[in-house]
């Protein structure tokens, strides 16, 4: 049976070695509540950092732990304090981190660090390879095990495997900047699925991915070599119902139950009934805006003088990375910032922020987001904010303001809070006044909204629609396969054309018998590929066509010395036994004076495009170009040209990175079923990898056996995945048995 194989950097609990006895208890961390759903039973196992360095871990004590992770569901695996350093404190939190929230100038590249990051990686994939069968599913969470996928796809091919997220992914800009960033995308890409908590990320990696690995990506899927990955968005939710019972229970609290803090909360809210409490909650980090909300609430307070006494902003700031220098740096400026203002607009009965270093129990926390009137959260960069989401879920009558920032994930599926920018401290000071004033029924129809939402998208339906969407893509590679001119398939090819009498092959040449070249004109045929040509053209009862879209000069330099049969241009000459080119159908050319100012000026406005004149049509190559801005001209380029030919019996071919113009009277189709009529054939073999080879694949007969090279859509019966598996299968063609 198989099982579900969950990995983060930290295991869902807590150790404590008291007396030589160890101590397991459950954390209560927004993950380990998520994965509830998934990590239940015996089928499931949770591997990750205990927390405890191996110097941490008295002589003897080890198996000790592994009995008591066990009852949890979990396997450790073991860090020294030099690997925590390097891998965690160092790479993932040094220059991923602050890389990925756009702090460039905090990010550190140090060689070392990275090589502990790989090599920690490498652990974590070791340890799921020891647990791991093939029929299981993996899913791998965040930052600091990027690698783990490509590591574990490596030695268990067949394997399931999801990724996903919980930090913002960067523009292609920011990212490019990392040394490192072919080998992040590449362990990226070892998973099937990879997930984020917005679209907005989702797309910033496909962009990388076009950009830097110059793969093919259509929608939110990137071909690589044999598989299709799968790129979505999953916005994480909350346990709302956990949230919301605590905030239900917390208001039917007697006096004599209440917490100091609550008690404390309501004094104040009794002294002065009109005030208003501003909430703030975050890790203390430099992603998250403290030290600019500060400055915004001192600018608010000096433009509107009024509300002086009459606000009161209650910063709860959780220590985080205090080891880290960025961080040791920006709690001196908090607490000076929090001074500064206090010192200043204090007065006897009213202080303007109350500041908490430390962390909160859960109770607590539930007295400030019931008893605050408004949450206001100023990320500058966030991957989601879930605290947005608990502050909503525990306002039980729907009262209560949400000022948000639009630069956290969490403003995509929140728009009926206040969004703000977090660097426009006018628009933060009139979201401040606005929220202040807000009337009751807005609130509660503001919030009404939020709240059915959240309770609808909570944490454990994220975590099942990622579940489900990895095995949906299992699935979806399973029935791919089913397509896939397999070794068993291959051998019945093979024999039926062995058995046959009479036998036809055509074969494309670009992205088929060879690959593509930024320069067209370099993707000329090797020795290999002659001798391999050679063998097929000199089997008896054989036909081979070279077909293909090139102009008949190249094809003649290439390969009439050789004799073998071809037709070029998409049907419009062919040669056959080594004589000239004839032409096989009469074809037009005066609509080309009028096409090539258009293809050129595209040239003039798309660096690294280039134009391929051929006898009968022209080819605008966008191979050299920024992939993005290639496509995009490219659909530019297909909407001019589409209205340009209306009346012309013209037609516009989408290739591999190639746009071109031809007459519609030829295509490979046409050429081939004029050669097919003229025999009586008993086996047909067509193989080409473009979407101009299609018209073959459909003209040609049931009987036929078509080869697609790459996993698009096609009419073909079966496909390869690369140049290399079409030259094994010609290769079985020659053998003699």
């Amino acid at each position: 049976m198989s099982k579900t194989i969950i990995i983060s950097n930290r295991l869902p609990v807590q150790l404590q070695i008291e007396n030589g006895s160890i101590t397991a208890t459950p954390s209560v961390g927004g993950l380990a509540t998520g994965m509830k759903s998934v990590h239940s039973g015996g089928d499931s196992l949770w591997i990750g950092w205990s927390g405890l360095t191996d110097e941490d871990i008295p002589d003897g004590l080890s198996p000790e732990i592994d009995k008591a992770l066990a009852k949890h569901g979990s396997s450790k695996v073991s860090l020294t304090s030099e690997e925590v350093d390097g891998f965690y404190y160092g790479f993932s939190n040094r220059t991923i981190w602050p890389l990925y929230h756009y702090f460039l100038e905090y990010a550190e590249f140090d060689l070392d660090s990275w090589n502990i990051y790989k090599a920690v990686n490498q652990k974590f994939a070791d340890a799921i390879l020891e647990k791991a069968d093939d029929d299981d599913i993996i899913w791998v969470h965040d930052y600091q095990l990027m690698l783990v996928p490509q590591m574990v796809r490596k030695e268990r091919p067949n394997v399931s495997i999801g990724f996903f997220l919980h930090i913002p992914f960067p523009s292609y800009e920011i990212f490019r900047t990392l040394p490192w960033r072919m080998e992040v995308l590449q362990g990226l890409l070892g998973a099937d699925l990879i997930g984020f908590h917005t679209y907005d990320y989702e797309r910033h990696f496909l962009s990388s991915v076009r950009r830097l690995l110059r793969l093919e990506v259509s929608f939110n899927d990137v071909h690589l070599d044999d598989r299709v990955i799968k790129v979505d968005s999953f916005p994480m939710g909350i346990d709302y119902k956990k949230f919301s019972d605590a905030a239900k229970k917390h208001h039917e609290n007697k006096e004599e139950d209440k917490s100091e803090l609550q008690k404390r909360l309501d004094m104040h809210k009794k002294n002065q009934p009109n005030a208003k409490f501003l909430l703030s909650i975050d890790r203390l980090d430099y992603s998250k805006g403290i030290a600019k909300r500060l400055k915004a609430f001192e600018y608010f307070l000096n433009e509107n003088p009024q509300y002086k006494e009459k606000v009161r902003l209650i910063i709860l700031a959780v220590p985080s990375r205090s080891n880290v220098p960025q961080y040791q740096l920006l709690k001196k400026e908090i607490d000076e910032l929090v001074g500064r203002i206090n010192g200043e607009f204090s007065t006897v009965s009213w202080t303007p922020i109350w500041y908490f270093y430390r962390s909160m129990p859960f109770e607590n926390l539930i007295d400030l987001y019931t008893s605050c009137d408004i949450a206001w959260l100023t990320p500058i960069r966030d991957g989601m904010n879930l605290v947005a989401k608990e502050y909503i879920a525990t306002r039980t009558d729907k009262t209560g303001v949400l000022i948000l920032s639009e630069m956290a994930g969490s403003a995509n599926e929140m728009n009926e809070s206040l969004l703000i920018n977090p660097n426009n401290f006018e628009e933060i000071s009139a979201a401040l006044l606005q929220a202040i004033n807000m009337p009751k029924e807005e609130q509660q129809a503001r919030n009404a909204i939020l709240q059915k939402r959240l309770e609808r998208y909570n944490v454990e339906k994220w975590a099942n629609d990622f579940m489900t969407s990895l095995l949906e893509q299992k699935q979806n590679e399973k029935q791919h396969k089913s397509h896939k001119l397999s070794a068993t398939r291959a051998k019945i090819v093979v024999d039926e054309f062995k058995a046959a009498k009479k036998r036809l092959l055509f074969i494309d040449y670009d992205g088929t018998l060879a690959g593509f070249h930024k320069d067209p004109q370099k993707a000329s045929p090797d020795e290999e590929l002659y001798t391999l040509l050679d063998k097929l053209a000199a089997l008896e009862n054989t036909d081979l066509y070279l077909i293909s879209g090139r102009d008949k000069e190249t094809f003649t330099k290439w390969f009439l010395p050789k004799k073998y049969n071809m037709i070029v241009e998409h049907g419009v000459w062919i040669s056959q036994n080594g004589e000239d080119f004839r032409m096989l159908e009469n074809v037009k050319k005066d609509w080309m004076e009028k096409i090539l100012p258009v293809l050129e000026s595209f040239v003039d406005r798309t660096p690294g495009s280039f134009i391929e004149e051929k006898n009968y049509s022209i080819a605008w190559h966008y191979r050299n170009t920024d992939p993005d801005f290639g496509l995009k001209r490219a659909t530019e380029l297909n909407t001019v040209l589409t209205s340009l030919i209306a009346n012309d019996e013209v037609s516009v071919l989408n290739g591999n990175k190639v746009i071109e113009v031809k007459s519609s009277n030829v295509n490979k189709g046409r050429a081939a079923m004029r050669v097919y009529s003229e025999e009586d054939y008993d086996f047909v073999f067509a193989i080409g990898d473009d979407w101009t080879d299609e018209f073959m694949f459909e003209e040609l007969p049931n009987s036929a056996h078509t080869v697609k090279v790459g996993r698009q859509k096609t009419q073909a019966k079966y496909y390869v995945n690369s140049i290399s598996n079409v030259r094994q299968l010609l290769n079985k063609f020659t053998d003699k048995e």
